[in-house]
């Protein structure tokens, strides 16, 4: 429940040099008090001797204090920052766990508190969980975005113009015999235009790639006939042994994913089984079914064969693989010639280069810099929200108030979904604010 005062060790386990167990709730104070004797001033570092309720001496530590509500949680709050021991963590917890009032904290219970306390919204504690979990340059920075507000920055901005258009709305259909509420000839056609202009404008969030896509790594797939080198160039790009090597054809028959990061840039690699229409058997055949489907939803693909059987793929790296091979070949040659990149994961040849161009490509699938990504949860919402922006201005339904106000209304909870704030009562201030109505 919120109303109890929770504890947890708020840094990395221990042993360490320092660990901060933070308290939040009504009795935050009363702990502090308890194991240091006295509360310091608010937002202070302040040196005490911590002791247990007999008197025990646990450690000498920095003591704070955060009166709420204008704290992390919104509640008050309290930090110890101890020696980093685990005998030391151990005893505090101890002491605080024998306190009256307070227990120990559940996984994410300070970001939740923070959440119904409204301190943060839904999209900003997606966004401390992705930082949490962050692992590359890219998955930094968009979660960043997303702690930072924003994505809740610009929903705030759409739910300002959204509740505009309600309040607008509302004042044809209920008020519009007031003096002091200004009606349109052709109200409903405005409305419609405002729906329209805002619902392009979610349309461009929703062409930017998806959070997932950062946080979980592009699909870079390595495809072409057997023999072609594929394992041979993932176990090159990883730099250790992932797949088996041999000259025998159908030696890989199933997927061979890896997570690599390449610039800061999370991506999963895959060497698939190699694609020939005879001569396999049923397992392979099954591996063969696999790599065609991996080909399709791959961001990135990297076809080490003939370029005239290259997949119909928008992003496709066009190899020459195993050149130290097929020198002076002449048909091999030509080939060559058709590739974006002679390569030899053998000597190291186009490595280099091939890693660039992975990049650069890669970079074309993730947001600018400054823009935000939105989550599959976000996205799923805002397509919502662009649904029922969208009328045909042509159609009856673009000429009936009543429809159009509750399309709103419908809108309007779906970008509500997105933050977890806002809702009727804002579009009543807005109502009677704007309106004047109710003097």
């Amino acid at each position: 429940m919120a109303s109890e005062t929770i504890f947890a060790l708020s840094s990395g386990m221990p042993p360490a040099a320092i660990a901060v167990v933070r308290v939040s709730g009504a009795h935050a104070a009363d702990a502090v008090r308890a194991l240091a004797g006295r509360l310091p001033p608010p937002r202070h570092a302040s040196l005490a001797d911590l002791t247990d309720a007999t008197g025990a001496p646990l450690d000498r530590a920095l003591t704070l204090w955060f009166p709420g509500p204008n704290t992390a949680t919104g509640e008050d709050l309290a930090e110890f920052h101890l020696h980093g021991g685990r005998a030391v963590v151990t005893a505090v917890e101890a002491a605080l766990t024998a306190l009256p009032g307070l227990r120990r904290a559940e996984a994410g219970e300070f970001t939740r508190r923070a959440f119904l306390n409204g301190r943060i919204d839904l999209a900003e504690a997606e966004g401390l969980a992705d930082l949490l979990a962050a692992e590359t340059e890219s998955q930094r920075v968009q979660a960043l975005g997303l702690v930072s507000g924003h994505v809740s920055r610009a929903v705030a901005a759409w739910q300002e113009r959204l509740l505009a258009l309600m309040a607008a709305a509302e004042a044809e259909l209920n008020f519009a015999d007031e003096d002091d509420v200004d009606v349109y000839e052709g109200a409903a056609a405005r409305l419609v235009a405002g729906m329209a202009a805002l619902a392009a404008e979610l349309g461009e969030w929703l062409a930017r790639p998806a959070a997932e896509v950062i946080a979980e790594g592009l699909s870079v797939v390595i495809a072409g006939p057997p023999n072609a080198g594929k394992s041979t160039l993932i176990n090159a790009l990883a730099q250790r042994e992932l797949a088996i090597v041999s000259p025998v054809a159908g030696t890989t028959r199933d997927i061979i994913e890896t997570p690599l990061a390449l610039d800061g840039i999370a991506m999963r690699f895959s060497d698939t089984a190699g694609l020939r229409g005879e001569g396999a058997d049923v397992v392979e055949a099954i591996g063969i079914d696999r790599a065609r489907a991996a080909v399709e939803a791959a961001d990135i693909v990297l076809w080490l064969g003939p370029p005239r059987d290259a997949p119909d793929h928008p992003r496709c790296i066009l190899i020459a693989a195993q050149a130290d091979r097929w020198r002076g070949d002449a048909a091999a040659e030509a080939d060559a010639a058709r590739c974006d990149l002679i390569l030899s994961a053998a000597t190291g040849e186009g490595m280099e280069a091939l890693h660039g161009m992975i990049v650069d490509m890669a970079r074309t699938l993730l947001p600018r810099e400054g823009e935000a990504a939105l989550r599959q949860r976000q996205r799923a919402a805002l397509a919502e929200a662009q649904q029922w922006l969208a009328i045909d201005p042509t159609s009856r339904e673009a000429g009936d108030l009543i429809l159009i106000a509750e399309r709103l209304r419908l809108a309007a909870g779906a970008l509500d979904r997105i933050t977890g704030r806002a809702g009727v009562e804002d579009m009543l201030d807005a109502l009677f604010g704007r309106f004047c109505i109710g003097k």
